[in-house]
């Protein structure tokens, strides 16, 4: 089993600095601080004592890391997961990645120095490796919304497919042809499922294949504000608009009115995977897919409990319905 010792050695530097860096201490230099991460990733080390604790000793306690605390879906799921851990008398630890690999591997070194009995993850990109040090360990471990290639984990999440499928069947209804879509992270599933669906059916539902329509963001406001602003420097014309999530459908209204004003960023219409409690006053309304992230934090922590008593745990997708505010 790695130690503070090996760390430092790995990474080249100085006891007392492996201990600072780990430690949570500002007072060391970014290329040190890097290679001791590095380092305890590569070790597996895990602070606290040995490794063989987390198993040992039962805290009563789960970690839950949610992608960004700010995103209602999110914040929603937590507070479901929360009310149902308490139930089975588990007190949850709720930390933000921030939609950053690097903010989510350290939370991941605490919470495994913190000995939590099991671990609801919304992952930031591939496995890294203090997540597969925590898999190698037998830290019971499931995936909230997101999936990670070559990981063979429990997952609780959105059916992507059946939303995205609603809303092609919405578009169709009103007539729309020209329609722009703003995706999500596209090396994340989530990005990945939606945009595979949505490109797939908007043929069969009379929609244009111009892929000049067609842009990649981030799942947050700012790189979905750019990559609508991309997409109308084509010079295309759409009639309406699809954002692959909440934070999504909020730079796309932001860059419509931006580039072309108020009366002429609501003649086109708006739908969002997600639904915001405002949408419903915006002008126009926004129709929007509810996804049930109640549902999806209660089934991860029975999931997460599951596995603890030893159980399989089995993997859920959770269907959402359509909200439709068009008047139509």
């Amino acid at each position: 089993m790695a130690t503070i010792k090996d760390v430092a050695a790995r990474a080249g530097v100085g006891l007392g600095t492996a201990s600072r860096v780990l430690t949570g201490s500002t007072q060391t230099s970014p290329s040190s601080r890097e290679r001791v991460l590095a380092a305890a990733a590569e070790l597996g080390y895990v602070a606290n004592g040995p490794a063989r604790s987390l198993r040992r000793a039962r805290t009563d306690a789960l970690g839950l890391l949610v992608s960004d605390i700010r995103n209602p879906f999110f914040s929603e799921l937590a507070h479901a997961a929360e009310q149902e851990a308490r139930a089975h008398g588990y007190a949850v630890l709720l930390a933000n990645a921030n939609e950053d690999e690097r903010q989510a591997d350290d939370v991941l070194r605490t919470f495994a120095s913190q000995r939590i009995d099991g671990l609801m993850l919304s992952p930031q990109g591939p496995a890294t490796p203090q997540l597969e040090a925590l898999v190698a360990r037998n830290v019971p471990i499931v995936l909230l919304n997101r999936r990670i290639d070559g990981l063979d984990l429990p997952f609780y999440g959105t059916d992507n497919e059946q939303g995205v499928g609603l809303v092609l069947d919405h578009l169709q209804r009103r007539g729309h042809h020209e329609v722009a879509y703003v995706g999500g992270t596209p090396t994340m599933s989530t990005g990945v499922e939606r945009a595979r669906a949505y490109l797939g059916g908007r043929a069969a539902h009379g929609i244009s294949t111009d892929d000049a329509l067609v842009e990649a963001g981030d799942f947050q406001t700012e790189g979905a504000a750019a990559a609508m602003l991309r997409i109308l420097d084509r010079g295309v014309q759409p009639t309406a608009v699809f954002g692959a999530n909440g934070a999504t459908t909020v730079g796309v209204l932001r860059a419509l009115r931006d580039r072309l004003g108020a009366d002429a960023a609501a003649a086109i219409e708006v739908v969002s995977f997600d639904d915001f409690d405002w949408f419903a006053y915006a002008s126009p309304p926004i129709t929007a897919v509810r996804n049930d992230a109640s549902a999806i934090g209660r089934a991860a922590v029975q999931g997460v409990l599951a596995l603890l008593r030893g159980e399989q745990a089995e993997s859920v997708r959770v269907a959402t319905t359509l909200v439709d505010r068009s008047g139509s």
